[in-house]
């Protein structure tokens, strides 16, 4: 007897793949071939234009920088200043990156990151040296994540609204934990990491990990059925459904893995910075969503490009590190990113209204 197509939903791809006649066959992993065009993963001749065209803007800031501060910003160890810098929210921009092509957004991943440090720096965590620090920051921001992930895949809240509520909570938490006192890290095994002439295999571990987690990230989200379901959801999630993906499932996957590079980012904070605090990863969310959005990801969902957003967290760490060495005030850094922000959406907007995107 035929099974009825809802319960072929609820068996996964293979339930629904099997209750489909040979000529209509629908499964999770064709949800590639009935994207509409153009929300495949980002490969293509465009992408790398828009990739060209951020490295040349890169390549612009170095050369204000060099022009401005010669003998400061060309410097070796500021240089190596600015990469450090960027692997700790370019981690937070890879998960990001995810939830954004899914058609989401997270709001929490800089509270996340505060939460995972002040937690991971207790005295008690510290007892356990190395692994007992990592391991807890990234089981604290998996934990995040998963609060995320059910809120929004199986409690019907509105990304915005669910991360949101994780932004206030992981915050107060995080100020209940430490009492508005910084926790000292004592670990040496994790504060060698940090040193300014610490290098694994030549690289500063730091950078590192940022490069590591920007290949996983590049090949799962353009070589893996996991990719494609999340570029699937993202353009349109009804036919996602209908083409067997799980929806909800997948959604909270993807909040895991942005909580677990929150996990994996304040680690890497901690290793900067020896120390945890409740402030830390402040504005995070809004670089990470800034680097996502100019590097080319779609805010509406259905496109997304890691190569894009790591070339946005550059941009972005060059364009603080240039304004910090001139000495221009924070508040001044805030309204550059805002207008940036701004501009990369009207550039996106328009490029959908031509039928580019």
């Amino acid at each position: 007897m035929k099974q009825p197509a809802s319960e072929a939903r609820q068996g996964g791809p293979d339930a629904a793949a099997a209750s489909q006649p040979p000529s209509t066959v629908t499964s999770a992993d064709s949800a590639k071939d009935q994207e509409p065009k153009g929300n495949r993963p980002s490969l293509g001749l465009r992408l790398d234009v828009r990739s060209l065209s951020l490295l040349g803007v890169l390549l612009a800031l170095v050369v204000v920088g060099g022009i401005t501060k010669p003998d400061q910003f060309l410097d070796t160890n500021n240089l190596q200043l600015i990469l450090t810098q960027a692997s700790i929210i370019g981690v937070v921009t890879v998960g990001m990156t995810f939830v954004i092509t899914s058609g989401g957004i997270d709001l929490s991943v800089g509270a996340i990151v505060a939460l995972a440090s002040v937690w991971a720096t207790t005295l008690a965590t510290q007892e356990f040296g190395f692994i007992g620090i990592l391991f807890t920051a990234m089981v604290v921001g998996l934990a995040c994540g998963l609060v995320n992930g059910l809120l929004i895949a199986y409690g019907g809240m509105v990304p915005f609204i669910a991360t949101l509520a994780m932004l206030a909570s992981a915050r107060g938490l995080a100020l209940q934990i430490t009492d508005g006192k910084t926790q000292i890290v004592t670990v040496n095994s994790v504060l060698d990491l940090g040193i300014p002439d610490s290098y694994v295999l030549g690289i500063p571990p730091l950078v590192l990990v940022f490069a590591a987690v920007t290949v996983v990230g590049w090949l799962v989200l353009n070589r893996t059925t996991f990719g494609r379901r999340t570029v699937a959801v993202g353009g349109n999630a009804e036919a996602a459904r209908l083409a067997g993906i799980d929806v909800r499932r997948q959604r909270l996957y993807l909040y895991l893995l942005s909580g677990l590079c929150c996990g994996i980012a304040a680690f890497l904070l901690i290793v900067l910075a020896g120390s945890g605090q409740n402030t830390n990863g402040n504005l995070y969310e809004l670089d990470a969503i800034a680097a996502a959005i100019i590097g080319g990801t779609l805010l509406s969902g259905g496109r997304g490009t890691i190569v894009g957003s790591v070339l946005g967290v550059l941009v972005f760490t060059t364009i603080t590190n240039i304004f910090a060495l001139n000495n221009l005030q924070s508040d001044v850094q805030q309204i550059a990113k805002g207008a940036i922000i701004v501009a990369a959406v009207l550039v996106q907007r328009r490029t959908l209204r031509n039928g580019e995107a």
